[in-house]
């Protein structure tokens, strides 16, 4: 059987060289290729979370301000499914609400429980987020429930352009002049995930979702609204993915992307992490 990583690699030459995308410039392209875990409930890989489920704190840990959307088990992620230093065990909660207030503040929040740390049950529903509130009544009827599976995966770029202070705005990336119709071709290509970990990142509204973020994080920080240690960059290489989790709205769907330094996770300050939330009601 072919690996399904070496079947979309070759989709993707093939839908490029139908583009007229000179060869060279495609695989100088899929030099920027990145390991991801996909993460969905159908797959048959081994089960490495949930969506869901009760929300297990330390009792130290504060109170969350939005609803658990999933917990990875690191344990059960092979150490090369991603290429970001994540946890070697131990328990990553994810939590968030697939809307934003537009604003620099954090939507979400990250909280690992180290292994053999002792845990309490806490509410399931946050105070701003009331299931008797009839708009996130609606919201939690979409969101998902039970275990999630694992598939290996790879990520590129599904943003080819970079910013610029002038007209024309933007410009294909450095060094990649079909950057802009490369990424859109790789936007062909992927099939998608409830829950990726790792990786590009979808688009945010047409940028880079890693961008944003860490652009929303730096504002935050000079608004005095960024937790400590450590002091926030702006600058999107200084970022990575940690996860995205896309869930469906009435009218349409969202996508919630945990975005977290380089420096915070190697020293697991996942409490720096920032979330960003692409919603168009």
């Amino acid at each position: 059987m072919i690996p399904r990583n070496v079947k979309i690699l070759d989709q993707f030459r093939a839908e490029a060289r139908e583009r007229n995308i000179p060869a060279a410039d495609v695989e100088r392209w899929l030099e920027l290729v990145r390991p991801c875990a996909l993460l969905t409930q159908d797959g048959d890989g081994p089960v490495v979370g949930r969506f869901g489920g009760p929300v297990m704190l330390p009792a130290d840990a504060e109170d969350p301000r939005f609803p658990l959307l999933a917990t990875i088990d690191c344990a059960a992620l092979p150490t090369d499914v991603t290429d970001i230093p994540l946890p070697s065990d131990g328990r990553l909660l994810l939590f968030g609400f697939p809307e934003s207030d537009g604003g620099y503040e954090s939507m979400g929040d990250v909280v690992y429980v180290p292994a053999g740390a002792a845990v309490e049950e806490r509410e399931k529903y946050p105070p701003l987020y009331p299931p008797d509130d009839e708009e996130c009544a609606a919201v939690y009827q979409e969101l998902r429930q039970g275990e999630l599976r694992l598939t290996t995966d790879i990520s590129l770029p599904f943003v080819g352009t970079v910013e610029l202070p002038g007209p024309p705005w933007s410009a294909p990336l450095p060094g990649h002049p079909h950057s802009e119709d490369l990424a859109e071709v790789w936007a062909d290509q992927w099939g998608g995930a409830p829950l990726v970990i790792g990786g590009y990142g979808t688009g945010f509204n047409g940028g880079d979702s890693v961008e944003i973020a860490a652009k929303s994080a730096a504002e935050a920080e000079e608004a005095g609204d960024r937790p400590g240690p450590g002091t926030t960059s702006a600058d999107a290489d200084d970022w990575v993915l940690l996860a995205e989790c896309n869930v469906s709205r009435p009218g349409g769907g969202a996508a919630i992307f945990w975005a977290i330094q380089r420096d915070d996770l190697t020293a697991q300050r996942f409490g720096r992490a920032h979330v960003v939330v692409d919603w168009n009601p």
